[in-house]
């Protein structure tokens, strides 16, 4: 029995978001963002993925179930 193959490069940047859809997403300033990512490793829970020329890419799947987390919270 094979193993499925991991998803593409492709697949996996396609559900990420750059830091600044993450700061739009958040309708806060990309600068706050990146200060706690600084600070904690993380912006509210989410753990991004660093690219090896230091970008971060945001899990947009993650970022739903923070959102709807959040939502059923305050209910």
């Amino acid at each position: 029995m094979s193993q499925p193959e991991p998803p593409s490069h492709a697949h996996v940047l396609r559900y990420c978001l750059t830091t600044k859809e993450l700061a739009a997403k958040f309708r806060a300033q990309e600068q706050t963002v990146r200060k706690r990512y600084a600070a904690t490793g993380t912006y509210c829970g989410v753990r991004p993925l660093k690219l090896p020329n230091g970008r971060l890419l945001w899990p947009d799947g993650a970022i739903e179930q923070l959102v709807a987390a959040n939502v059923r919270s305050t209910k």
